[in-house]
């Protein structure tokens, strides 16, 4: 006897039930599978690469106040510049007491960001604090307090910037080898626009809502974009100003005649890249720069850069369309074309991730999380195995123009690093 449409109906609603309850139980399941690799990365003791050169690394942390400059986007009237700066270097080898650094100091790990606010808002960041990356277990490479090194008389500077609001450290990997092949690489955190500045003396400041980018849009965007650019660009110059007085008179000795401040370079990612790019127009100090994987803003786009210059690329970049695309592409190829024609250079990772030119490219050792970020298009090749490509990249172009070894645009390519492809 067959079924009457009914039944049929019944058996087919318990059929489609039972498929969303199989759904729902695999999703929880995977969530759960998730959240548990997040909390296995949390507690695992991880190390950074380790630095290509020949020198070991040293760090100092400077807090620097600008007395003649007003902070144009603190939200006090009367606010002076003030800079958190950290500072690699090479060390000098054989320091029987020297001691390797915490990868940041204990004081900016701390759970500044749970201090106030609503409860509920403590707890969330107490729960994201849980599965993301324990920093006391993260370990880098640098010695603490320890002399610079005395195979040369002085060394090479380079401005360094993060990308977006970061604090710098979360380019430790890039700083450290760079420091390792003998220069002195500053980088620089500003309160009220880096995303969270913890002073040595226990200040904390965080980033304002009025100066992040990402709760704009159109000409709104544009302005703030603009004004962070030109703060960031100022920071960079009084950074600049300031190495000069340490090269003339370190208080500790140490830096004292060890920079060459007529070798100067600057380089940074995404928005750093930016940066980097626009100081280069506009500031004579700088004789070589980068832009890694960052759109073009301000003046450079109609000035140009008149000095060595490296677009250094990912592919897969952070864009939101077509259209956008199409503009930072021309934005760059117009820059790129008027650059000194022995002193330009546009290389492509292939495979490599925007998000992943930064130390978090070091840090992610689960399969897990790195196969959920393939699946979404995220991450192609190891972050590791980026950061090994961008650092070489980094150091061989500011070799050439810095250290002046001849090193030609073509000579950058390598059999070592398939990956870098040098676009014309």
């Amino acid at each position: 006897m067959h079924n009457s449409p009914v039944s049929q109906l019944r058996s087919l609603a318990r059929r489609i039930f039972k498929l969303f309850a199989v759904l729902a139980m695999l999703s929880v399941l995977g969530v759960a599978v998730l959240l548990w690799s997040l909390w296995l990365e949390h507690r695992t003791e991880i190390t950074l690469p380790t630095p290509t050169g020949a020198f070991a690394v040293g760090r100092a942390l400077y807090d620097w106040t600008d007395d003649r400059t007003l902070d144009a986007l603190a939200p006090g009237p009367a606010t002076k510049r003030e800079l958190l700066v950290w500072i690699w270097y090479p060390a000098a080898a054989g320091q029987s007491d020297a001691k390797t650094d915490d990868y940041v100091p204990p004081s900016a790990r701390a759970t500044a960001r749970l201090a106030s606010g609503p409860l509920i808002f403590r707890l969330l960041s107490r729960v994201f604090e849980l599965l993301t990356r324990d920093l006391s277990k993260v370990h880098g490479h640098c010695l603490r307090s320890v002399d610079m090194s005395l195979e040369q008389r002085s060394y090479p500077v380079v401005i360094m910037r993060a990308g977006g609001s970061l604090e710098v450290w979360h380019y430790s990997t890039l700083a450290e080898d760079l420091a390792s092949h003998g220069y002195v690489v500053a980088g620089l955190d500003a309160p009220y626009r880096t995303g969270l500045v913890v002073f040595p003396d226990g200040r904390v400041i965080p980033r304002t809502p009025e100066n992040n980018p990402e709760l704009f849009g159109g000409e709104e965007l544009t302005r703030l974009a603009n004004k962070l650019l030109d703060a960031w660009t100022g920071d960079m110059a009084f950074v600049l100003d300031r190495l000069e007085q340490l090269n003339t008179s370190d208080p500790s000795g140490k830096f004292t005649g060890r920079l060459d401040m007529t070798r100067v370079g600057v380089f940074g990612h995404s928005f750093g890249g930016a940066q980097a790019a626009q100081f280069c127009s506009r500031d004579s100090r700088c004789k070589a720069g980068i832009d890694v994987d960052g759109s073009l803003h301000g003046s450079v786009i109609e000035a140009g850069i008149h000095k060595p210059f490296m677009f250094l690329l990912s592919g897969h970049g952070d864009f939101s369309s077509d259209a956008e695309v199409r503009q930072i592409q021309a934005d760059i190829q117009s820059v790129y074309d008027r650059l000194p024609a022995d002193g330009r250079l546009r290389v492509l990772i292939r495979g490599a991730s925007h998000f992943t030119f930064s130390d978090d490219g070091a840090l992610l050792k689960s399969h897990l999380l790195r196969g959920v970020l393939r699946l979404v298009g995220k991450l192609a090749i190891d972050g590791r195995r980026q950061l090994a490509v961008t650092s070489y990249c980094v150091d061989r172009f500011f070799d050439a123009y810095l250290k002046r070894t001849g090193v030609s645009r073509l000579m950058i390519s390598s059999p070592v690093y398939p990956e870098i492809e040098v676009l014309e």
